[in-house]
């Protein structure tokens, strides 16, 4: 069943600018944050030196030293940046809808997400895979399958089972919606339970507009 959103709630629903979770999320694991840390310390520390050298000299010295700023607030401003970036390719779609169904099947994958070469004891390079699992949980209802949510497992999904109503968001380029453009992550009244790799939506504002919506 979809029920159309009216107009103003779906920026309701999906902010323009990052929430606490939204932010978490993007901080992304540790290889990302020591990316992170590297770009802002070396960007900081070239442009800093470069803004001493020119402030006295040359009118592009201030711009230095303003671009050195704003390299070592890159920890903070970069996963603010992803967010709004990630919330916007679903806020650009002209209909959005609520979706409530129930989980057709659910599943876990095992997925090799990166490999690296590491010297064994022997001394010998080996490539080293990093594996990790995902759920996945199929959507459909009355009128059939919807779609896939997907996410890193956790021991919390353990007790999902097929037939659980479940409730998220559908977007699409199209108001009859007969093209599903993207999905939101998930919610699970039964369990009480959000499921999706990003927390796209304002969970209880979401919460909230389903009880008015669907009783």
């Amino acid at each position: 069943m979809l029920i159309p959103l009216r107009p103003g709630e779906l920026p309701r629903l999906i902010p323009a600018v990052a929430t606490g979770p939204q932010f978490n999320a993007c901080t992304g694991n540790p290889e990302a944050v020591l990316r992170r840390v590297l770009i802002s310390v070396i960007g900081a520390v070239v442009t800093l030196l470069v803004s001493q050298t020119l402030l006295f000299s040359s009118q592009f010295g201030s711009v230095f030293l303003v671009t050195g700023v704003v390299f070592a607030l890159y920890l903070l401003w970069g996963p603010i940046l992803e967010a709004g970036q990630k919330n916007a390719t679903l806020r650009r779609y002209p209909a959005g809808a609520i979706f409530e169904g129930q989980v057709g099947d659910v599943y876990t994958t095992d997925v090799v997400e990166g490999r690296r070469e590491q010297a064994n004891k022997q001394g010998r390079l080996e490539l080293v895979e990093n594996h990790r699992t995902w759920l996945t949980l199929e959507l459909e209802d009355e009128d059939g399958y919807l779609g896939k949510v997907r996410c890193p497992f956790n021991k919390k999904y353990e007790k999902i089972r097929p037939g659980m109503v479940v409730r998220l968001l559908v977007l699409s380029e199209r108001k009859d919606f007969s093209r599903v453009g993207a999905l939101s992550d998930a919610w699970i009244p039964q369990l009480k339970l959000w499921v999706g790799e990003y927390p796209y939506l304002l969970r209880p504002a979401f919460e909230e507009l389903c009880l008015l919506r669907l009783g």
